[in-house]
């Protein structure tokens, strides 16, 4: 008899946004004359940017040439986009990362899951709450021991220590879904924490690109102390619109080391390279050729304006919001708006109102966890009419 991996039943039978999609589909089936307009999932709707286009144009030109036809990718990226990655996200920033620390994948989602192969099933895991669901889906499919730390207004979303040492610790800033923001000071905090106690931070970046107040940092690495304790999570989906051509890339800085159970001491870098050897096949080449011209200076000022153009979605979205007596957070330095749900409505309560009176989605807070029942996410990722339309339908319900 085949025998399951029975962590599996703990995470239920459905992923949030699949969930969303459902409802929305039902509805959609049922009213095809009305128009629904999504301000829920974080996907793009802007056109990849010409200088990214004109990159993977010309090397699909060159897979049709047998002189210059790539095969599978190197495992940890191709040397030209590590080094314009090297350069732009790091060095430019004063920041110490070393190209055989930076390992090119296929976006952050998948590499915030797969972390958890290098890990032991034994370590106490700390992660924020609310939280992007993979985290503690992926964790409760290894059977690890989860502590969740809430992060709501009476403590300004930002999360206490966890109450038992944590092994592990999650966290997201720019965050998904709040929209919330640590500065400096506070994330140097955790890096202590980390230090004292011999935690690894698993911090995901993907919205760094939205930052735009000066002592919010970008990268972790911008903390002292941090190379020997942290691994980052950074992502092109956001930052330049490669949700449906997928690159991201993490950063494992030789300082980490874990212990095994016998006490050796091995290097967490050589680990996730044993790792993405095994189970990775590397991005395609075109793709990361595509991920390069993000860095020239037409790729840098193309993916600004598209940033722009959402966070001018964001500013609508809150203040249309407030307008009607919504308590808002975030959209400043990230593209989403975490918003109280009137009249002490459940998440899924006022997902289905807004839904079927102003034909418009967004998340529902509970999704994310616990701490984010009775709070709604929304997204800027939409079309500026769209946007603007759906505001204007949620303040006449």
């Amino acid at each position: 008899m085949i025998k399951l991996n029975e962590h599996y039943t703990e995470i239920g039978n459905s992923y949030l946004f699949a969930e969303v999609a459902r409802r929305v589909s039902e509805y959609r089936n049922s009213h095809p004359d009305r128009k629904v307009i999504s301000l829920g999932i974080g996907d793009i709707t802007q056109p990849i940017v010409p200088a990214v286009i004109d990159a993977i144009t010309a090397a699909t030109a060159e897979m049709g040439k047998t002189e210059t036809l790539r095969g599978y990718a190197p495992y940890e990226g191709y040397d030209f986009l590590v080094q314009a990655i090297l350069k732009h996200d790091f060095a430019d920033r004063g920041i110490a990362i070393e190209a055989d620390e930076i390992f090119v994948s296929d976006g952050a989602k998948s590499d915030t899951g797969n972390i958890g192969d290098i890990l032991g099933a034994d370590n106490r895991i700390a992660i924020t709450d609310p939280a992007y669901p993979v985290y503690v889906d992926t964790n409760r499919m290894a059977g690890r021991e989860i502590e969740l730390l809430p992060c709501t207004p009476a403590n300004g979303f930002v999360p206490d220590f966890p109450e038992q040492t944590a092994d592990v610790i999650y966290l997201c800033y720019p965050n998904n879904p709040t929209g919330t923001v640590l500065t400096k000071a506070v994330l140097k905090l955790w890096v202590d924490y980390a230090l004292k106690h011999k935690s690894l931070i698993l911090y995901d970046a993907a919205y760094e690109a939205f930052v735009s107040e000066a002592d919010i940092p970008r990268s972790i690495f911008e903390i002292e102390g941090a190379r020997e304790v942290a691994i980052e999570f950074r992502s092109f989906s956001k930052t330049a619109g490669f949700t449906g051509l997928r690159a991201g890339y993490t950063v494992v800085p030789k300082d980490l080391t874990a212990k095994t159970s016998k006490g050796e001491t091995l290097s967490l870098n050589a680990m996730w390279r044993r790792r993405q050897s095994t189970k990775f096949n590397g991005t395609a080449y075109v793709i990361q050729r595509g991920a390069e011209a993000v860095y020239s200076p037409e790729g840098q000022r193309q993916t600004k304006e598209t940033i722009e153009y959402y966070m001018q979605n964001a500013k609508i979205i809150k203040s249309g919001l407030e307008s009607i007596g919504l308590k808002c957070y975030g959209g400043t330095n990230a593209p989403y708006i975490w918003c109280r749900t009137p009249d002490n409505m459940t998440s899924w309560d006022f997902f289905d109102l807004l839904l079927n009176k102003a034909q418009v989605v967004g998340t529902p807070g509970s999704g994310f966890g616990t701490a984010g029942e009775g709070f709604f996410r929304f997204t800027a990722f939409g079309h500026k009419n769209d946007t603007v339309e759906a505001i204007k339908r949620m303040t006449s319900v």
